[in-house]
């Protein structure tokens, strides 16, 4: 499955993983929290603990005004989340691309 990983300070990377538990919860070190916050199937995927673990601070959430109303915590990373399926799956081409310029910029936080 090809997925974007967004570590923070650094710019989106896609990979390719097997989507197994373990390995998600590898990739953001520990128990992984699933939400869903972009208008097409896509789900962003970190560490359930990242804020309550000191995590470093990674990108904001932004709703459609620009206006953040949230922080990401921690590495996360994106894949395809269709309403039909009870597994994740690979990013398309478009997808990857879009949301890699749209997480591009490292932010830094004080």
């Amino acid at each position: 499955m090809l997925i974007l990983v967004v570590e923070p300070g650094s710019m989106p990377e896609t990979r390719e993983i097997t989507g197994s538990l373990e390995e998600m919860q590898e990739l953001v070190g520990g128990l992984i929290q699933v939400i869903y916050p972009f208008p097409e199937e896509v789900a962003l995927v970190c560490n359930d603990e990242g804020k309550l673990l000191g995590l470093p601070l990674n990108r904001c959430l932004r709703l459609e005004s620009g206006e953040i109303y949230d922080v990401v915590a921690g590495t996360f990373f994106l894949c395809a989340a269709p309403a039909d399926s009870e597994h994740f799956e690979s990013l398309t081409a478009d997808q990857l691309e879009r949301y890699r310029r749209r997480f591009a910029v490292p932010e830094l936080y004080v």
